[in-house]
């Protein structure tokens, strides 16, 4: 739909629709204004907040995100990023009459370099496709997560996103070598041009990655790949402890260097049964579960393996367990772990992404199960995470009785607890999803107000007219 064909937008919007297209070579399909693409594009997986932008836009070059940025200051027209919508705290959501800023026609993956081991992308680009241009060259993007067949590449770094390889890898800044970016005020910004060593002053670059388009829009990174791992192996085990969890944690990092280690519990397995997509990993039922992944070339790591699978259960820290004996029954195992999230969606949970250090995640369990327990004695709570990295996910089913709205401000009302909680181990109220806007009010819980004002007065930097992201981190 043209913008002569929407009367009804606010007259700012409207001059700046027509100028896209008469000054900036927008053609019709980069603009939609119908209310099927204003309520799909406005909004992300979260259901806190309802989209109502005015306008989604879709820019197919750099030079094209400036003209938007540049008229946006122009009309004071304020600005939402979106990429695969995927996000958990409402980064995304264009919840205030904003135009959507979309990157789904800036997919494309630029100049490889293999000496570099690097790959300049646009920030549309699906996780999964960087993933496979990486297995096409022999070699491995290692930031994993249950979307990666959605989520876009500038979202990750607008959320330094995480997942299920981080204690191995890291998070997404270990792999931003360098960023284009168009600022808030309409300059393009080259950061870091794919160097690893550059000691040239401060590194705006990592200013962009966690700012979740509040400063800035990303719209090409050269990304760091690495070689592929070799043979990997998958054990699930079951404990009645949750100590041992822990116990099984500390002894298998002792001797391999693990790929992954998550957690989960018998309430996310028995959702999971429940649901038919998965089998069960073994014949027993336990109270908790891990699945771990190391990389095993030679005969002597797995060796070394199953000296330590026999010494946890000689322990009485495993109540049972399996272990994979292809890349078929590693991929089954897996999903044991990665359906988890769409297994319990249709229960409405109430989520929490949160982390401490490792060496607290036993207490912080112990405090928060006992906090959850005597606030919501008839709610069921589902566990899971990446405790090799000290991020757990809490997650409040709703019952089917009760209400959504009912059901959320209960669960905001513990909120506080929790949060304090989280504060007193000195961890964080976001681990891996943003702040966004589900967020926003517990920010205070992990930084400072001193460490508030220095965001804000960074953000008018960037952003003086505050068009960019608006309402998200923090109210500006």
């Amino acid at each position: 739909m043209t913008p002569s064909q929407t009367p009804t937008l606010p007259e700012a919007v409207q001059t700046l629709l027509t100028a896209l297209t008469t000054e900036h070579q927008f053609e019709d399909n980069q603009i939609k204004t119908d209310a099927e693409s204003l309520e799909h594009w406005g909004k992300d997986w979260t259901k806190h907040f309802a989209p109502a932008p005015t306008a989604i836009v879709f820019p197919k070059t750099t030079e094209q995100v400036q003209s938007i940025v540049k008229l946006a200051n122009a009309h004071g027209i304020v600005l939402t990023p979106s990429g695969g919508r995927t996000g958990l705290s409402a980064g995304a959501v264009a919840a205030d009459g904003e135009i959507v800023v979309s990157f789904d026609k800036m997919n494309r993956i630029g100049e490889f370099y293999p000496a570099d081991r690097l790959v300049t992308i646009e920030a549309g680009v699906v996780t999964e496709q960087l993933q496979q241009f990486a297995e096409d060259k022999d070699l491995y993007y290692p930031v994993d997560f249950a979307s990666a067949g959605s989520s876009q590449m500038g979202g990750n770094i607008g959320t330094n996103a995480g997942g299920i390889k981080v204690i191995r890898y890291g998070m997404t800044r270990q792999w931003v070598m360098g960023l284009t970016v168009v600022t808030g005020k309409g300059d393009i910004l080259h950061l870091n041009r794919g160097m690893i060593k550059n000691a040239t002053g401060y590194d705006l670059r990592q200013l962009f990655i966690g700012a979740e388009g509040t400063l800035g829009f990303v719209t090409e990174a050269q990304i760091k790949l690495e070689r592929q791992p070799q043979d990997l192996t998958v054990m699930v085990l079951g404990m009645d402890e949750f100590s041992d969890v822990m116990n099984v944690l500390s002894a298998f990092q002792a001797k391999i260097d693990l790929t992954a280690f998550e957690f989960f519990d018998s309430v996310a397995v028995e959702k999971l049964m429940a649901h038919g997509q998965v089998q069960e990993p073994f014949e027993s039922r336990t109270k908790f579960y891990t699945l771990l992944e190391f990389e095993a070339p030679y005969e002597p790591i797995m060796d070394k393996a199953m000296e330590v699978f026999e010494s946890c259960m000689e322990s009485g820290w495993v109540v049972d367990g399996v272990m994979s004996q292809s890349i078929a029954q590693a991929e089954e195992l897996w999903k044991l772990r990665e359906y988890i999230s769409e297994t319990i969606s249709v229960f409405t949970p109430y989520k929490n992404d949160v982390s401490v250090l490792i060496s607290h995640v036993p207490d912080f369990i112990n405090d928060i199960d006992a906090i959850v327990s005597s606030n919501y004695p008839d709610f069921e709570v589902c566990w899971f995470g990446h405790i090799g990295d000290g991020n757990l996910h809490l997650n409040i089913l709703k019952p089917d009785n009760m209400s959504k709205d009912d059901f959320f401000a209960e669960c905001q009302v513990v909120n506080k607890h929790v949060f304090d909680t989280v504060k007193k181990y000195g961890g964080s109220v976001s681990a891996e999803h943003g702040v966004g806007m589900t967020k926003k009010p517990y920010l205070h819980y992990s930084r400072s107000e001193t460490e508030i004002e220095y965001l804000k007065a960074i953000k008018k930097v960037f952003d003086p007219n505050n068009i960019m992201n608006r309402g998200k981190i923090f109210d500006a």
